[in-house]
């Protein structure tokens, strides 16, 4: 048996699972998957894979995608014009129902088939679905350089998650299926508003008390100033290093999302590289994890 040691390694490896296994059962994981991940097709098949064992071993999985590059590209393939302020697009009516088309459509599709050719069974929803986020306008503000007067930012149809009704997710999961959650909402108004995927993700997450956020990003994680992987951070640590520029830029909002998150009923969350071959494995099933969970303090 020349292949013997590997098949005790494999044997070994489940073995190290499988505390992690029992701890896990019945609980709910949230998956925020990223736009810019989609686009490789061998990283998309793992992610598939990974959530159908997710899903095999007793965890249930709620799958939240983005498409901001998606939508960019068909927006300019249909000729419509983009702006954006501080870095966040502009969302009138058209601008809407294209995002909406793209993410309740194109790529929330592609992924419940990604997941079904890996064995599992999805089903493709959004936040309107079964009234599952009620939706309000974004308010945010800008300063003016000159006067240093704050004036509110109209961003048209973006919205943040206000209230959450987790029952269709709770009737898919508990009939043996993965939902796949396109970040969409509709408002007391009837509009539609486009939500940022990271937080639509860690609203559900909170929602659902679930055990672990996971934001897959294009990163390994938190580093320090020396480029070394912080493992473990508590939301005093992530105020005190965005204060001192260790943490800056699109960082901010996600640990942001992070800290809202397990604040208000995630056990924890995880920011980690979706690049790493089968990442949310390492970091669910093995002592030594793979990215940055954010906790409270013990």
């Amino acid at each position: 048996m020349t292949d013997a040691p590997d098949i005790h390694a494999k044997a070994e490896t489940l073995i190290e699972a499988l505390p992690y296994f029992q701890r896990y059962a019945g609980r709910s994981f949230v998956v925020k998957y990223g736009g810019n991940a989609m686009g490789d097709e061998r990283a998309a098949r793992e992610f598939a894979e990974d959530v159908v064992l997710l899903k095999a071993v007793g965890i249930n999985p709620v799958v939240v995608h983005g498409g901001g590059p998606q939508i960019g590209a068909m927006l300019e393939k249909l000729g419509v014009e983009t702006t954006f302020v501080d870095g966040l697009r502009v969302t009138d009516k058209q601008t809407a129902d294209v995002a909406e088309m793209v993410l309740s459509g194109a790529i929330n599709k592609a992924i419940v088939g990604s997941i079904a050719r890996a064995g599992g069974k999805a089903i493709g929803i959004s936040g309107k679905d079964g009234g599952l986020v009620t939706a309000t306008k974004l308010q945010r503000t800008q300063k003016d350089p000159d006067s240093n007067i704050e004036k509110a930012l109209d961003l048209g149809f973006v919205g943040e998650p206000s209230r959450i009704d987790t029952t269709i997710i709770e009737t898919v999961t508990g009939a043996g299926m993965i939902p796949v959650v396109a970040p969409i909402g509709v408002g007391e108004d009837g509009h539609t508003y486009n939500i940022n995927a990271d937080t639509m993700a860690g609203a559900l997450a909170a929602a659902l008390g679930a055990a672990r956020l996971l934001l897959l990003t294009d990163v390994s994680g938190v580093l320090d100033k020396q480029g070394n992987l912080l493992t473990d951070l508590t939301p005093a640590d992530i105020w005190r290093l965005r204060d001192d520029g260790t943490i800056s830029g699109g960082m901010i909002p996600k640990l942001e999302t992070c800290v809202q998150a397990v604040e208000s009923g995630c056990e924890a969350a995880v920011v980690l590289d979706g690049r790493v071959p089968h990442a949310m494995l390492l970091e669910f099933f093995t002592a030594r994890g793979a990215g940055t969970l954010v906790a409270k303090g013990r």
